[in-house]
């Protein structure tokens, strides 16, 4: 009996700080003396005693359970990142653009501009015209260089700056008429000498050049290592007979 008197004295000293601030805050005796009865039945360990905290809304709170009276906070949305069009490029896709574009000796730059106006980036990406991938490749155009996978983005890739890089040697380097070529069609800018009176196609060179940094201008596209080492292997010779009769190989030409 003294041991259980021992401890509903401890309980009450445990409460004491509690019912004075309850005291204080205008709840009534009687209603604090139920409350604290309640709470003594019901514990099983310290946890369970009354504390106070602060709600959202600025009122004091009282309770035994903070964990399940605390109220959750709302997550805010986090604040987007300003990012430019090449940092918003994924690291492989990046990568392969670069390794790709720098095989034809084209400016990698470039190659990232079309992308981001001809796609945004989507692999899979498809337009109402049938133009699939990063660069957008026809089915013709991308049977013309090799691609089985328009999806795939190495080929895609590397099926769109080929075909780039066959319109800038063709029309000279010309940026505004091997992009209009690119969206329109080589053998139209061929004809017309311009760049075609095609809203969508006037659009997509002013896009291309304002991802590229340029009002307009000329590319002009380095040589493929391929075709340095072959032009360092298969040096031209020239074959001279002097006065005796022998044949001489030389890479220097005769004087005429």
């Amino acid at each position: 009996m003294k041991n259980e008197e021992t401890d509903a004295r401890a309980k009450a000293r445990d409460y004491e700080p509690a019912a004075r601030e309850l005291v204080a805050a205008g709840f009534s005796p009687r209603w604090i003396l139920l409350t604290l009865l309640l709470v003594w039945s019901t514990a099983a360990s310290a946890q369970d005693q009354i504390q106070k905290y602060v709600g959202a809304d600025g009122r004091v709170v009282y309770t035994n359970n903070i964990a399940a009276n605390t109220p959750v906070p709302t997550p805010t949305a986090p604040v987007a990142a300003t990012v430019t069009p090449s940092q918003a490029v994924a690291a492989p896709i990046n990568e392969l653009i670069e390794s790709i574009a720098s095989s034809h000796g084209v400016d990698s730059a470039l190659v990232k501009a079309m992308v981001k106006a001809e796609s945004n980036f989507n692999r899979w990406a498809v337009s109402s015209k049938g133009a699939r991938g990063l660069m957008q490749l026809i089915p013709t155009t991308g049977a013309r260089y090799g691609v089985r996978d328009f999806f795939d983005p190495r080929q895609n890739i590397e099926g769109g700056v080929t075909y780039l890089k066959f319109l800038l040697e063709k029309f000279n380097g010309n940026l505004d008429l091997s992009l209009a070529a690119y969206n329109a069609g080589e053998n139209l800018v061929e004809r017309l000498g311009r760049i075609p009176p095609i809203a969508e196609t006037r659009d997509y060179v002013r896009k291309v050049l304002a991802n590229y940094g340029k009002s307009s201008g000329f590319v002009l596209t380095t040589p493929t290592p391929a075709a340095v080492v072959a032009a360092e292997e298969a040096p031209k010779f020239y074959v001279t007979i002097d006065g005796r009769g022998v044949k001489n190989f030389t890479n220097i030409a005769p004087p005429q």
